[in-house]
């Protein structure tokens, strides 16, 4: 995987967690109650070690009770593949 892209999905899974620290949720509570996941992988997820599936992206959003558009919100998403 480039480096470019492994910058990209950390810099996201930073995102996702600051998203489910402002919703006050563990990240226990967030994976077994919110989107049926184990807590190790929404782990690997926030820390940027999972290219996520457009699925997982969608629970994600649906746990924090946002659209995908507003999880994708002000995220800088200059990639090159």
């Amino acid at each position: 995987m480039q480096q470019q892209h492994k910058d990209l999905l950390h810099l996201f899974g930073e995102h996702i967690k600051r998203l489910r620290l402002k919703k006050k949720m563990s990240l226990n509570e967030f994976a077994f109650k919110s989107l049926l996941l184990t807590s190790a992988t929404q782990s690997r997820i926030e820390n940027g070690l999972v290219d996520l599936k457009f699925s997982t992206l969608v629970k994600i959003a649906n746990a924090m009770n946002i659209s995908p558009s507003e999880l994708l919100e002000g995220f800088d998403f200059k990639f090159k593949l």
